[in-house]
């Protein structure tokens, strides 16, 4: 477990998790969706639903399996609806296990405005536990997630309240839980045209077009192709790509600055390009942001 207090930069610098996790048939014997409530079963399909919450109360996501049953629920419990519990059996969950790379169960991490954030492995001492959900809830308020939802009887369905998102933020968002990328690029692309501060927008575009461009990439072949060829540009943004939406920005940077200085204009324009996307997603105050700015700077001028 980490004592490090957390940080706003921890919700950064990875791809909103309703995009990666693709809906699909649901497994054999996969557990039932239990409803609503603060604490709910879920998996590679229906985690969505903890997505969807996760804009309203953070939503701890708390691995199990191997014999390890999940424990959490009568501390969340506690909180009365102002956190959430994720249950989710690791062998029958492959995406999810990927997504949160759990390496052991039980593995508890959070969601906060469909962001995910490392917590622990292993189960510490309740007082510990405590103090960790605490700052979770200090995180969330600090990323404007301060609702509360109606815990009410068990299996009573929950009842998000939340701020209605502006209209075409809405589609947007509406449009990529439908899996239709291209409906909410324009929704996005609408919305900047019609407010060019619209930071959440800019951010918002750069994020669905890098989903767009990850829709068909198959991992391993992209990471051949670019071993194979490590002054070809496409092939090294498409690797860039893979490495930023598995949050690894230190990487995808380095590969793209380093590769900067033996581009010709085009190939520098379009590099360039690609780390102010890169920028936006990770968020302005992500300390890896900050370095990559300066250097690219740097080798610009």
């Amino acid at each position: 477990m980490t004592n490090a207090p957390l940080s706003g930069a921890n919700l950064r610098g990875a791809v909103d998790l309703s995009s990666l996790v693709r809906p699909s048939a649901p497994p054999a014997g996969a557990p039932q969706q239990t409803g609503g409530g603060a604490v709910r079963e879920l998996d590679d399909v229906s985690f969505t639903e903890a997505l969807e919450l996760s804009r309203t109360v953070p939503v701890l996501v708390e691995f199990y399996g191997q014999g390890v049953e999940p424990s959490l629920a009568p501390l969340v419990n506690e909180y009365g609806g102002r956190i959430a519990l994720a249950t989710v059996d690791a062998t029958r969950s492959p995406q999810l296990v990927q997504a949160f790379q759990v390496s052991q169960v039980p593995t508890v991490a959070a969601v906060i405005g469909g962001r995910p954030l490392q917590l622990f492995a292993g189960m510490p001492p309740a007082d510990e536990l405590r103090g960790v959900l605490d700052q979770v809830l200090q995180l969330a308020a600090q990323n404007g997630v301060t609702g509360t939802i109606d815990v009410g009887e068990p299996g009573e369905a929950a009842e998000p309240v939340e701020e209605p998102l502006p209209p075409h933020h809405q589609e947007a968002y509406d449009a990529i839980e439908a899996g239709d990328l291209a409906t909410a690029i324009r929704e996005y692309e609408t919305a900047i045209a019609q407010n060019p501060r619209d930071q959440l927008a800019v951010a918002g575009l750069a994020q669905v077009k890098l989903l767009q461009r990850l829709a068909a990439a198959d991992a391993q072949s992209v990471r051949t192709a670019a071993a194979e060829a490590p002054a070809d540009v496409e092939a090294q943004l498409a690797v860039a790509d893979l490495d930023v939406a598995g949050g690894h920005l230190d990487d995808a940077f380095a590969r793209l600055l380093d590769l900067f200085p033996g581009l010709d204009t085009a190939g520098r324009n379009t590099v360039r390009l690609r780390l102010l996307d890169y920028f936006e997603i990770a968020g302005a105050d992500d300390p890896r942001v900050v370095a990559a700015r300066r250097r690219l700077t740097m080798l610009l001028y």
